[in-house]
């Protein structure tokens, strides 16, 4: 058996890692960021209190977040197979990761939001402006910086995540540690995969914490 890896694999590999990353959380940041607004609108004290959907949407995101992103790749296997025909490849990787992520994202968001000063908000509505209009003029505005932050962190959390699905046929970095290095018991592999991983969350971190810099100075 040819526990050599070439050049050509590991590029293979970072990209399938970077098409799962890009598109997960593209569709989960579509989700998870209204999502996120809601959890904060309608809670207690919002302004568009509604207990009855906040209560729905807290539920829901509290019990996808319980479940390990590795339980959850296998629970929903039924349902990526009905999206991509598949349960095995990156575009089936991509399902799970989605369902992962957006209420991560969901989450981070309120969190961040929840920082904005309650008086800005309730400075908005004494000028009549719509719900609509706080939200987009006061809140993201001044949220900007935590919210670029909370991507960052999702970001990071779907690359551990990609790994994860690489133990059932996700294809990308995971995969190639998995399939060379840990099957194969070449450390090798595993030393080239964790010094990769470690370069993507590094490089993204930086660029959040640069970016987030940048607007707190505008």
């Amino acid at each position: 058996m040819n526990n050599a890896i070439t050049s050509d694999q590991v590029i293979q590999a970072i990209q399938e890692t970077l098409q799962m990353v890009s598109i997960s959380l593209l569709v989960g940041a579509l989700i998870g960021i209204p999502l996120g607004l809601l959890l904060v609108l309608t809670r207690k004290g919002g302004i568009l209190k509604n207990s009855a959907i906040f209560s729905v949407l807290n539920n829901i995101i509290n019990i996808v977040r319980s479940l390990p992103f590795i339980i959850l790749l296998v629970a929903i296997v039924p349902f990526t197979k009905f999206i991509v025909g598949s349960s095995i490849g990156t575009n089936a990787a991509i399902v799970p990761l989605i369902v992962y992520i957006a209420p991560y994202i969901a989450r981070l968001v309120e969190n961040s939001v929840l920082e904005v000063d309650q008086g800005i908000v309730e400075a908005a509505e004494a000028m009549g402006a719509t719900p609509l209009q706080i939200i987009w003029h006061f809140i993201l505005p001044e949220a900007l910086s935590s919210l670029i932050l909370s991507l960052t962190t999702a970001t990071i959390g779907l690359i551990g995540a990609t790994a994860m699905a690489g133990t059932v046929g996700g294809g990308g970095i995971g995969d190639l540690a998995i399939s060379y290095g840990y099957e194969r018991f070449n450390t090798v592999v595993i030393v080239i995969t964790v010094i990769i991983l470690i370069i993507l969350v590094q490089g993204i971190q930086t660029l959040g914490n640069v970016l987030a810099r940048k607007i707190r100075r505008q």
